[in-house]
This record gives structure tokens, sequence and C-alpha cells, in this order.
């Protein structure tokens, strides 16, 4: 009997791990350029945790479980409430700014779809402790930064940039109690996700009167903050908007940045900038989105700290970068410093001390496991992608070895103590 793979799950063979590497490691390598600590937590964490930051409705989009004592358990289905748990642990000891990344791998109990896994990798950037629109500007273009580095142009991705302050005032002036906002964010999050009949339905039931429902459609069809300044008026949240864009075209990446009123990330916690990551042509899911969230740790039980911070997932990522052509073009080959052959059989253990001796030395190598001729070995090398081959054999002298460069295909005979030194065994 054959068990697939649970759906919504990956197989990582080689291949799909090379990728799975250069992705994360671009990851990790950008983070770390961009000033930021690695850090990490457990695969899994109370259930209550999770119902804390983002509700009881959480329960039905994660997997929980009981463990022998009878605790509710639940598999991490993001890294955030971990962070905020963490950072309160220790709020009193740790150096501020608190700049801190992650690659934790995440299980939501969701039906998959493309771009949208059960278990997938993201990428998590916060900064902690910095009340200013600076910081929000900075993780942004850490992801930019990233995005950049792996040859995605203001042509292929854009971030939409709104502010969660400036949509609570507007929404205000429309005649939305503050009681009904986080509902509301709730149902305009999903817009873009909706059939527009099942999308109308939903947000007729939050907003019954027509007036108020046409005003809030209008706010999410704005282009431009002048055009919500002259339906609404001037909110304090435009400075903030403007100040961030202006910081973002400092630093090389407006080209990439526009503001999207309808941009609302449904989650509660946000307070202030909010962005989500698109694909231009908008024909697949968020590459990753954030904002700041100045109330979380207070939630956890810890201090009003402000924070702000992003997540890019590797599903979407690696849709698009496939699309585009770009994992091709940059994944390094698989490839070896040395492949050792032998001319005669009973060298071939000298040739696998010597396969050994030049990986204890820190280089890649390798020999083949087959009974076979000089040229079959030599293609398998090839077919290794060596560097370089040495060959051994009793048609050599014992004190030399035979050095063939792969690629142009000139080869020499040298000194087997000056290759060993040279090489460092």
């Amino acid at each position: 009997m054959k068990i697939p793979a649970v759906k919504g799950t990956r197989d990582f063979y080689p291949e799909d791990m090379a990728v799975r590497n250069w992705i994360i490691d671009g990851w990790k390598r950008v983070s770390l350029r961009n000033g930021f600590e690695e850090y990490d937590g457990p695969i899994f964490e109370y259930l209550k945790m999770f119902q804390i930051k983002s509700g009881d409705e959480i329960v039905e989009q994660l997997f929980s479980l009981k463990d022998r004592g009878g605790r509710d358990l639940a598999l991490r289905p993001e890294i955030t409430p971990t962070l905020a748990r963490m950072v309160n642990q220790r709020i009193n000891s740790l150096p501020r700014p608190i700049k801190w990344f992650s690659v934790p791998r995440l299980f939501r109990a969701e039906r998959p779809q493309k771009g949208r896994l059960r278990e997938f990798f993201q990428w998590n950037v916060d900064i902690i402790g910095v009340d200013d629109v600076l910081a929000d500007a900075e993780v942004i273009f850490c992801a930019l930064d990233y995005l950049r580095e792996v040859g995605l142009t203001a042509n292929d991705v854009v971030v939409k940039i709104s502010s969660r302050k400036m949509l609570a005032a507007v929404l205000q002036v429309i005649g939305v109690p503050e009681s009904k906002l986080d509902d509301l964010y709730a149902v305009l999050d999903r817009r873009g996700r909706l059939p527009d009949e099942a999308f109308e339905e939903m947000l007729e039931k939050q907003l019954p009167d027509t007036a108020k429902r046409q005003k809030v459609l209008e706010l999410m069809n704005a282009e431009s903050m002048n055009q919500i300044e002259s339906m609404f008026g001037r909110q304090e949240a435009f400075d903030e908007l403007v100040n961030l864009m202006e910081l973002l075209n400092n630093m090389g990446v407006g080209d990439y940045c526009r503001f999207d009123p309808s941009v609302v990330r449904g989650l509660a916690y946000y307070t202030g900038i909010v962005y989500e990551i698109y694909d231009k042509a908008s024909q697949l899911r968020a590459i990753g989105g954030g904002g700041r969230y100045d109330n979380l740790l207070h939630l956890f039980g810890g201090p009003a700290i402000s924070a702000t911070g992003f997540g890019i997932g590797d599903c979407v990522l690696g849709i698009l970068l496939q699309e585009k052509g770009l994992l091709q073009r940059q994944l390094p080959p698989r490839k070896l410093d040395y492949f050792v052959a032998w001319v005669d059989q009973t060298y071939r253990r000298a040739a696998i001390k010597l396969t050994m001796n030049l990986r204890s030395a820190g280089w890649t190598a390798s020999f083949t496991y087959k009974t076979a001729n000089l040229s079959k070995q030599l293609k398998e090398a090839a077919e290794q992608n060596a560097k370089t081959c040495i060959i051994i054999g009793s048609e050599i002298a014992k004190d030399q070895v035979v050095v063939k460069n792969m690629a142009s295909g000139e080869q020499k005979l040298v000194n087997f103590a000056e290759f060993c030194q040279e090489c460092r065994i």
C-alpha cells in the first residue's frame, strides 16, 4: 500500500531542497546585513496564545491537540505570538531596539490552494521598541532588499501601503462606530478574495446603511491621499504616510511602493501602517505583508511597546520566481571540487583514502561505487559537475597523479606530495 503525502504538504526531493535552501539562505543573508538577529521558538505552543492574538475563530484554522496532561496545544500557524512571549519574558534585559528575524516552519489547517498550503516556511522580520515610522520603512526596505536581490523589479512586484489609523479616522467620519471597526476590517480584508456578491452581502451585514456602505466603497477605491482628503477631510495619519513614502524614496525603493487604502490586514492587532506585497499583475495571492502592532506585547501581559514587522511565505514567492524564470537562472548547480578516479582496480582503496583526505581538508570530493573503467569514471565525474578529476593507478608513477581540468580537458602530471601540500592534506 502506497501512502501519499498529506494534502497541503510537500516532499522536498534534492532538487526541491535546493530551491528551499536557496530561498531561506537569501532570507537569512539579507536579514543579517540589515542588522537583524535570528531567533526561533517551539513548533507548538499553548492554544490560548493564538486565541489571545486572533480570537477564538483561529481554532478552526490551525492544528490543535491535547497533550497527555490535558493541556490544549497547537502547532504554530505563525510566530509573532511566540516573539511577543519571548520578548516579554526578558523585557527588562533585552537591549533596544530589538531587531529580530526568524524563518519558522508553520502550519495552518485550511483548504490548500495555489500558493497557500497547510505547511510552509515564512520569513519574519520585526523591530520592537521604536515608535517612529522610520522602523516601518526599514522593515519594508529589508523585504525589498531581498526581492531586488533575487531579480524582482518594480515591474514585477508592488508594496501596497495603507494605515489603520487613517482607515479608523475616515470610517468614524463616515459614521462607523469604533466598536464595529475590527469586524469591518475583517470583512474589508476579504474583498479581493471573494466574489462581488458574497462580499457585498457580508458588508451589508456589517453596515445595513446604504449611504455608509457606498462611502466605505469610495474610500476603498480611492487612488490617492488627496482624493481621500477631498472626500473626508485631512486626517492626522496622512502625515505619517507621507513621511513613510519620503523615507522609502530616500532609501531607493520608492518605485516599488504605492498608497492603496484597500489594504486593511484583517487581524485586529494592527495599529498603524499596514502593507501587502503582490506580484504587479495581481495574478497570485499576496507574497507577504505586515504592519505596526503597538499593542501586541501588552496583550500577552507585557508593557505597551511599539513594534512593527512583516512576514513573507515561501509558497507564493517560489511560484513567482519560477514564473519569472529567476529560479532556473540563479540556483547554484551541484558541483564537486574533486572526483578521484583510478586506472587500476588495485588502487581503489588508495582513491577512497585520497577522497576522504580531501573531504577532511574541506573540499567537496567523490568517487565511484561501481567497478568501472576510467572512461566511465570520467563520465561520472562530468555528470557530478566535478571541477577537477584526480587519476591514480598502476600506469602512473607512484609519486605522481594526473590532474584533469574537466572544463577544458587539459591534464598534467603532478607530484603527489606537492598536490597534497597544495590541498592542505
